[in-house]
């Protein structure tokens, strides 16, 4: 639902507050802003089915783009302001974006950007002027007529290109008005975790991915106040939280952690009490983590799993987890089922690949229909599966294992990393680890941990031996690392993703 209606019960409430600065997009200012950008992109010639690009930092303007797009029938596709010219100008010509908007904060990439998309017909910038584009603000004030008709828009995200080229997930255009109910993250939010009009979610995370940008624009929907931070900070996340009395808050695991990192006495001089849902979701918690978590802040802790792919969602409360430790849930969106390699179904208990069935194909990857039939059960057209392993016990709890691409096989046996960085993660001198498989002659691969330490802690080889050890005392001893090796950092993506394929290419080009 456009979240124009609240424009005209409480016009002057906070749509959007920036919370570093305090900065104020209202309701009001959404609509009318949004509204008259909508107008000014049609009389650009854009139509239903059309596309915008987006590459910018976390600015508010993002949303009066995105708003613009949801009520005019249009995709929108924000762009990862980290990655490369290149890379960008490969996902906006790749989306057949007509328009690229981009803010001034990010003004040296966006204008290599432009020079590399001279067949992109237009580009504004906002937040400032950068060469090669026009002003958005004189576009959104350019607006003639309102539209008469608000064909419902979409979001085109592209995954994050961890194991190759991202590749953007084209969802159908719903044919309904915006006026109407039906985005399922907006009935998510509205009936799972009972979202409204007094709700303040705090969005930490960049807005470019698709879980804060679509869980922003259902909070919106719903009438409900968004905080979004310029950058996360941990103590900078608990701060807001206190300050604007928070009521929703969305992380990443990573977030977690680094909060956990913090000193006890910074901890403790911010009051969380206002929280009653702080959900998680985009990579695997390891247990511990989550279980400081509900000891800090009460049973407030929430998870759902799912993907950029939106081909089905799991959901598990604190109670849940309590009782189903390490369960990412039950569906709330689409049917499980664990697939062997062949495609047969696995009885409980058993590891194998992750599929959702729905009632018709929910996606498939632009200009990529092997990658797309890649993701379809061989057997089972509307069985969808991004290439994550796992389990579900009796009661039809899903457990993870990891990635298909990740497993390591070791004399013929099945490692999982992730159990083993679950293990590692709340190492007292260890800030971050990573665990892959590394060529080795005689079992094919053996296990290796990649560990950046906390300040002040001194790599050593008898350090090495004692997390080998940790990771002995808790879990199988073949699981346990063969190898430690001692990085200055590793490499994720901002939201705290790790991309393994680059430890891995690093490894393969060493010969180790």
């Amino acid at each position: 639902m456009y979240p124009g209606a609240h424009s005209q019960t409480t016009p002057d409430k906070p749509a959007v507050i920036i919370a570093e600065s305090g900065q104020t997009l209202t309701y009001g200012q959404l609509d009318a802003r949004s509204s008259s950008l909508a107008s000014a992109l049609h009389e650009l010639g854009l139509r239903k089915g059309d596309g915008v690009a987006v590459l910018a930092d976390n600015a508010a303007e993002v949303f009066e783009i995105y708003w613009a797009t949801m009520q005019s029938g249009l995709y929108i596709t924000p762009v990862n302001r980290n990655l490369s010219a290149d890379e960008v100008a490969y996902i906006v010509d790749d989306s057949n974006a007509k328009v690229l908007f981009a803010s001034a904060e990010i003004s040296d990439l966006a204008s290599k950007v432009r020079e590399l998309l001279p067949t992109v017909a237009y580009a504004y910038s906002f937040g400032g002027r950068i060469a090669g584009y026009e002003s958005y603000e004189e576009l959104v004030e350019s607006a003639h007529a309102p539209l008469t008709q608000r064909p419902r828009g979409a979001d085109m995200m592209y995954s994050s290109g961890t194991t190759g080229r991202p590749k953007g997930v084209r969802a159908a255009l719903l044919p309904i008005d915006v006026s109407e109910p039906g985005d399922p993250v907006t009935g998510l939010l509205a009936h799972v975790f009972k979202v409204g009009p007094d709700d303040v979610y705090l969005q930490p995370a960049p807005i470019y991915h698709a879980a804060p940008l679509k869980w922003s624009g259902a909070i919106h929907a719903l009438g409900g106040t968004v905080v979004m931070m310029k950058k996360f900070d941990a103590e900078g996340a608990l701060s807001a939280i206190e300050k604007y009395k928070v009521t929703i808050a969305q992380f990443v695991p990573t977030m977690f952690v680094r909060m956990l990192q913090l000193p006890a006495e910074t901890r403790n001089a911010y009051d969380p009490k206002s929280l009653r849902l702080a959900v998680h979701a985009a990579a695997p918690c390891p247990p511990e983590v989550k279980q400081a978590m509900i000891d800090w802040w009460g049973p407030v802790v929430f998870e759902y799993y799912g993907s950029t792919e939106q081909h089905g969602m799991c959901f598990v409360s604190t109670p849940e987890w309590l009782i189903k430790r390490g369960s990412v849930g039950k569906p709330v969106i689409g049917q499980l089922h664990i697939c062997d390699d062949d495609g047969a179904e696995l009885p409980a208990g058993q590891v194998g690949s992750v599929y959702f069935e729905r009632e018709s194909m929910p996606f498939t990857y632009h200009n990529d229909p092997e990658k797309t039939e890649a993701a379809r059960h061989p057997h089972h057209p509307n069985w969808t599966s991004v290439g994550d392993l796992g389990y579900v016990d009796e009661d039809g709890y899903l457990f993870l294992t990891d990635r298909k691409s990740f497993v390591i096989i070791s004399g013929g046996v099945n490692i999982y990393p992730q159990e083993i960085e679950n293990v590692l993660t709340l190492h007292e001198k260890i800030y971050d680890v990573a665990v892959i498989g590394v060529p080795d002659a005689e079992m094919g691969q053996s296990v290796k941990a990649v560990v950046q330490l906390k300040n002040g802690v001194i790599p050593s080889d008898q350090l090495a031996d004692e997390i080998i050890c940790y990771v002995r005392e808790r879990i199988a001893h073949f699981k346990a690392p063969r190898t430690v090796d001692f990085v200055d950092d590793l490499p994720r993506t901002p939201t705290g993703k790790l991309v393994k394929r680059e430890l891995e290419k690093t490894y393969l080009a060493q010969g180790v």
